[in-house]
């Protein structure tokens, strides 16, 4: 379990930072609070927005860096898509993709459903539960010291990477990216492998 300590980060200004200087690295973003902090961000044609599909990010992550071996690829999600998926953790680290990296926005709320406690709010330790199962690097983030001292393991050491960083409860206002899933697919195919899909 992980100790406590007091949680100051503002998740939007977290996930800007993190996507500051991306260049051209692909991003899958979990259900709902971390699609749009992607989307307040800058829209991107890089970036994978999942509608509707909690708990798959992070194995839709695995199977984009399996099919992109040379390029970089970081699932940005919430800690209870991440705990419904917590069985993923086991898949990526043996399948052990060098060029993954997972960072959970853990405000310890399923912000979908009414900020109920997550299990994160009662000690449970993501990065942990990814160092145990095999993960290459993890870590857990209070502070913005601490974020800028993980962007360069989110982005250059050999993965699978595991960043848990700790955000507020504070409202920050919705921003939606593009809908439609046929189009994200499209434009996501489209700016990656330079083919129309349809």
């Amino acid at each position: 379990m992980n100790q406590q300590k007091t949680i100051s980060l503002n998740r939007r200004e977290v996930v800007a930072r993190i996507l500051r200087d991306r260049n051209e690295t692909l991003l899958v973003t979990g259900l709902g609070s971390t699609t749009w902090d992607a989307a307040a961000a800058g829209d991107h044609p890089n970036n994978f927005y999942l509608w509707g599909g909690m708990g798959g990010a992070a194995m839709t992550g695995l199977g984009l860096a399996q099919a992109q071996e040379t390029r970089r690829i970081i699932v940005i999600t919430g800690d209870g898509e991440m705990l419904m998926a917590a069985g993923s953790l086991a898949t990526i680290a043996v399948s052990a993709p060098e060029n993954l990296a997972i960072c959970v926005i853990d405000n310890q709320r399923y912000g979908e459903t009414g900020m109920q406690d997550t299990h994160t709010a009662h000690g449970v330790d993501l990065s942990g539960m990814a160092a145990s199962a095999g993960f290459n690097a993890t870590e857990t983030v209070w502070t913005k010291e601490e974020v800028e001292g993980v962007i360069p393991l989110l982005y250059e050491t050999k993965g699978p990477v595991f960043v848990d960083v700790k955000v507020t409860t504070d409202r920050v206002p919705m921003v939606l990216p593009l809908r439609d899933g046929t189009a994200i697919r499209a434009r996501f195919r489209e700016n990656i492998l330079g083919m129309k899909s349809y």
